[in-house]
């Protein structure tokens, strides 16, 4: 068949096998440019949440930089012979072929993270395949979520607290700038997102797997968290998803003092395209500013540069991590420079829907959401007949 982008909101139904193969190979490619890990890197991960942005890179990076062996989970749309997957799904397959050909070992679990099923069968494919892990990686991102004891089922928000909110945001669609207002979340809607998007799920990972001694002595974890500028404050860090990441700081600092877990922590990334990001309204309009910005400055990074900074700079260090006064690993730290956010505040201000390609990187926020699915990538001829089909290592 022939795959073009189809586009519904800030969701895109289609992903381009050949494309996103061509993206993973990038992401190696730059990650093959820089100096390996270091001696202490990890040999074993596990990446819960490993089919896209952050979890994906978290991947490619212990892989390619330190020649680790993975297991990925993921929740993900296979292919069939008249419909794509969904782009995680090609991401997978095209990890995979890399890393098998580098020898390395990948395999990957297709189902619901939430689940005790899950955790049960994660945990016997670590003691017949790898015997123990020595990181885990927590970056699940999803709008809902079965709790695992009681079967209850809850969904999360992207609402305020306390009162209503207007501030710009973007059409995505459109490129129109417009003022946007979102009612405040009553008190179980914050609950739910808590459920949802916070740290609970960790800390129900991290026991059962420290329980079924698979986990290194000197196993780390860590989970990822998004902080921002103020004036995204209240649709995020003081809104719902600020309550939910406040929750995963109050899990992260159990975890820590877990027996057998070296350390735990949070990171603090920057904001990037994803299919999460894209979903929160203010946000899109933000990240189109400051990447014009940081690109101007050279300062701008994605996912796997991030993450790459992440293991070689801070987790993995010879000087370990440098963290805040509230034990959080900060690699936002040149997104949050005094000088980038000043120059963000002063535009925020200027922008609207007649100056917005030229006072903002709109174009390159575009081409980064379609990149995410596979399209727009140099190389790939997108009139060509593909085959949807690629196969995942999910194992017996």
């Amino acid at each position: 068949m022939i795959i073009k982008p189809k586009i519904r909101g800030f969701i895109c139904t289609t992903a381009h096998p050949d494309g996103c193969e061509a993206n993973i190979r990038e992401q190696i490619a730059y990650i093959k440019s820089q100096p390996a890990l270091s001696d202490k890197a990890p040999k074993k991960v596990l990446i819960i949440g490993s089919s896209t942005g952050y979890g994906l890179s978290s991947r490619l990076v212990p892989a390619f930089a330190g020649g680790a062996d993975t297991l990925g989970i993921f929740f993900e749309k296979p292919p069939t012979e008249r419909k794509t997957a969904s782009a995680g799904w090609y991401n997978t397959a095209a990890f995979e072929k890399a890393a098998r050909e580098e020898g390395l070992y990948a395999s990957s679990m297709n189902g619901d993270a939430f689940s005790n099923e899950l955790k049960e069968q994660a945990i016997q494919r670590i003691k017949d395949d790898l015997g123990q892990v020595d990181m885990v990686v927590y970056s699940l991102a999803s709008p809902r979520r079965q709790d695992p004891q009681t079967g209850d089922v809850y969904r999360s928000v992207l609402k305020p607290i306390g009162e209503s909110y207007t501030n710009k945001t973007v059409n995505t669609d459109k490129a129109e700038v417009y003022d946007i207002t979102i009612d405040p979340a009553s008190e179980d809607e914050i609950e739910q997102t808590i459920k949802v998007m916070g740290g609970e799920d960790w800390e129900l990972w991290m026991k059962a797997l420290s329980n079924a001694g698979v986990l290194t002595d000197d196993c780390r974890t860590v989970a990822y968290s998004y902080i921002g500028p103020e004036l995204t404050w209240p649709i995020y860090w003081d809104g719902t998803i600020g309550q939910a990441k406040t929750n995963l700081e109050e899990c992260c600092a159990r975890i820590d003092s877990m027996d057998g877990i070296k350390s735990a922590h949070v990171s603090v990334n920057k904001a990037v395209v994803t299919q999460a990001s894209s979903a929160i309204p203010v946000v899109p309009l933000y990240i189109a500013l400051l990447f014009k910005i940081m690109k101007e400055a050279g300062t701008h990074e994605d996912c796997t540069e991030q993450i790459y900074r992440l293991f070689a700079d801070q987790l993995y260090s010879e000087n370990g991590p440098q963290t805040d006064d509230k034990n959080r690993i900060r690699i936002d730290d040149w997104e949050m420079r005094e000088e980038i956010q000043a120059a963000v505040a002063k535009v925020w201000d200027q922008v609207n829907t007649e100056n917005l390609s030229s006072i903002s990187d709109f174009a390159g926020y575009q081409k980064g959401f379609l990149k995410l699915f596979g399209f727009g990538i140099d190389g790939v001829d997108y009139d060509a007949e593909v085959d949807p089909m690629r196969d995942v290592n999910l194992g017996s």
